[in-house]
């Protein structure tokens, strides 16, 4: 069972509230087949934990290693994976379908 929208915004409001940096990553857009839709979040602290989900297998791995970086900078960024891209089968898109995720720092 996937955690819902209201939990995973409580967990990055209490990692905050424990001093944690912490970065919420969103599906902004979709092609083809996606395991996430648009919308869907993953919630990163500064540790490593997580809570939720933007698609499975290694493109949370690399959603989460991502995170850490905007956590320490403050930049936010857009991933895409894809097909397309070289990275489609390392990542786990090899089913055809297109991913954009937002990650920004939650302050």
């Amino acid at each position: 069972m996937l955690a819902s929208d209201d939990t995973i915004l409580a967990q990055a409001e209490a990692w905050r509230r424990a001093g944690k940096g912490v970065a919420l990553a969103t599906v902004i857009e979709t092609w083809g087949s996606a395991p996430r839709p648009v919308g869907s979040h993953l919630v990163i602290d500064e540790d490593g934990l997580f809570l939720g989900s933007v698609s499975g297998g290694c493109v949370e791995g690399a959603v989460v290693s991502e995170a850490a970086d905007v956590i320490v900078d403050g930049k936010a960024r857009t991933l895409e994976f894809g097909v397309a891209d070289e990275t489609a089968w390392r990542v786990g898109l090899s089913c055809g379908g297109r991913i954009r995720v937002y990650v920004e720092r939650v302050d």
